[in-house]
């Protein structure tokens, strides 16, 4: 099935008739994607920009439905032949040939829980020889009672058509484990020195969430560690040893989205409170804040906290939304197919059912175009020709393949 879509972005054209042109786009218009009122009322911005860019021109764009019969996919994630590798919520590893073909589950997946927002997560797969690669996969894994925690497994994954596992190994476990079902992050990045980020939530309770102020555990972190497991001695804690050695980053919420940008610099978004999710730039040792300072409102209508949204000390984030797109998922394109969108960064939406694409001007966001798809879109991916793939979370999942239109 094949659909021809443009950008809400054009949609937004209609209610702002005020709008200037956008910087570099030939006849294009900028216009706010977002007009409905703050969550976060009486909240200002730290800097100008910092929420609600101006909109980007609308891009054209083609929906082809690649692969279905998946039950909530979570992670999608390309191989250099064209193959996708799919992680499904309830525990099974797919591969997905270059015809669209979802063949059957892949041995050898670590048991995992599927209470609440629990389940088999993200997968990063690194190219390991001919036919052959470096797998890792996040999931909540149990721990005994009612108590659960992220985890991260690496092994071997070889094959020309299908894929089998082998020597596959827990490398990762989030400490302290809660009883809760939500907020386990997380997203798995590969950087270059042979190190992976990991991204991890608060767990979605008050009493779990002040951990993320608390460098000695692994609760809302970014978790830098080598692919032994080992935490690298120029982490920013870790001459304290245990669970702080592993921390790059501190503060956050529940991150689901990951990627490095061409520089080699990671990013991350992040769900937020009602009216704050954020995009970051998480750097070594600093503290984004959650849940001293937030944009937004909590979820049960009361300020969070001291609903206060920065102190001194406490990083401020890129950008953020207010209302949200309950963000999942995250590239920054190549610009192989589509030119326009060289070094953009895509993001998946939830709630909002949406494609967002940011421009970026340095480390600032520059403008702003919400893509509208039919469907929560749970991660993305761009695959070698440069076509964008989008995971869609639903029991009777699917794989959308995106080309310009």
């Amino acid at each position: 099935m094949e659909t021809l879509i443009t950008s809400l972005a054009a949609v937004a054209l209609v209610v702002a008739c005020n709008s200037e042109p956008a910087s570099g786009r030939s006849g294009a218009t900028a216009a706010s994607v977002e007009t409905r009122a703050p969550e976060g009322a009486g909240q200002s911005p730290a800097f100008a920009g910092q929420t609600r860019a101006p909109g980007s021109a609308a891009s054209r764009v083609r929906v082809t439905t690649f692969a279905t019969g998946l039950n909530k996919p979570w992670a999608v994630e390309a191989l250099p032949d064209g193959r996708l590798v799919v992680t499904e919520k309830q525990g099974r590893l797919r591969v997905v040939t270059a015809d669209g073909r979802v063949l059957e589950p892949i041995a050898g997946v670590p048991a995992v829980e599927t209470r609440g927002q629990g389940g088999l997560l993200d997968v990063a797969i690194r190219p390991a020889g001919a036919n052959a690669f470096t797998l890792c996969l996040s999931y909540a894994e149990p721990r005994g009672g009612r108590r659960n925690a992220t985890a991260v497994a690496c092994g071997r994954a070889e094959g020309a058509q299908d894929l089998t596992l082998s020597g596959l190994r827990t490398i990762f476990r989030q400490e302290p484990p809660w009883d809760s079902g939500g907020h386990f992050g997380s997203r798995i990045v590969f950087a270059g020195d042979d190190t992976l980020f990991i991204t991890t939530g608060d767990r979605q309770r008050e009493d779990s969430r002040t951990n993320t102020q608390r460098p000695e555990s692994t609760i809302g972190k970014v978790v830098r560690i080598g692919l032994d497991g080992s935490a690298p001695a120029d982490n920013p804690f870790a001459a304290q040893g245990g669970a702080a050695a592993q921390v790059w980053s501190m503060g956050h919420r529940n991150i689901q989205a990951a990627a490095l940008r061409s520089d080699g610099a990671l990013w991350t978004v992040e769900h937020g409170a009602r009216g704050g999710d954020e995009l970051n730039k998480p750097l070594a040792g600093k503290n984004y804040g959650w849940p001293t300072i937030a944009y937004g409102i909590d979820y049960n209508g009361r300020p969070i906290e001291s609903g206060i949204t920065a102190r001194e000390g406490l990083e401020q984030p890129v950008y953020y939304w207010d209302p949200v797109i309950a963000p999942s998922g995250m590239i920054f394109h190549s610009g192989k197919l589509f030119t326009r969108w060289r070094g953009d960064a895509l993001i998946g939406g939830l709630a909002s059912q949406s494609l967002t694409r940011l421009t970026l001007a340095g480390d600032r966001v520059a403008g702003e175009e919400r893509i509208a798809i039919d469907g929560r879109v749970r991660d993305v991916a761009e695959g070698p020709d440069g076509a964008v793939y989008l995971a869609i979370d639903a029991a009777d999942g699917r794989i959308l393949k995106l080309t310009p239109g």
